[in-house]
């Protein structure tokens, strides 16, 4: 275990806030508004930790869903039980993978924007891939690679990870 986590793991659990109903439209509105700090801020605050490198729309939608799961209550076991049942389908009960795969890849669908040499760059992560200028790309780093002339490590590139930061 990390020197991180060993610290996450002695600190005492923050204490979530219950949200009440009347406040849930008015703060899913709010969040279409806020800025990035503001919804990093919330981020910590409805999650008790430190919120993803992701994009906005990732940031919002999480947000989102979270006020409502406060307000109204989160899944129920059964249904939770289902989703993990159908998740070991998927990666056959490798929970590491389905971690890695969670925690590391933007879902299908988020658009990652570089600006570099005054030119914005934008990326969509698709399923097994990624798109750049209507192409699929393997990887970040064959997109990176392509837009500089040089080699990048293409997470760190489009900021999803700090440079010598591990996988």
């Amino acid at each position: 275990m990390n020197q991180r986590r060993r610290q996450e793991a002695a600190q005492p659990a923050p204490t979530i806030p219950k949200i009440p109903a009347t406040q849930v439209l008015s703060r899913l509105v709010a969040l279409q508004t806020a800025t990035a700090a503001e919804l990093k801020d919330q981020w910590r605050a409805l999650f008790g930790k430190e919120p993803p490198p992701f994009n906005r729309p990732y940031l919002v939608s999480r947000l989102a869903y979270r006020i409502q799961e406060l307000a109204y209550g989160g899944l129920r076991p059964e249904t939770r039980a289902r989703l993990e049942a159908l998740g070991e389908q998927l990666d056959g009960g490798n929970v590491v993978l389905r971690r890695i795969r969670a925690d590391s890849r933007p879902l299908p669908g988020t658009r990652l924007v570089r600006e570099y040499d005054g030119v914005q760059h934008v990326v969509t992560v698709r399923a097994d891939d990624f798109e750049y200028e209507g192409r699929p790309y393997r990887s970040l780093s064959a997109i990176a690679r392509h837009i500089t002339g040089t080699r990048w490590n293409g997470w760190v590139f489009f900021g999803l990870r700090q440079p010598g930061a591990s996988a």
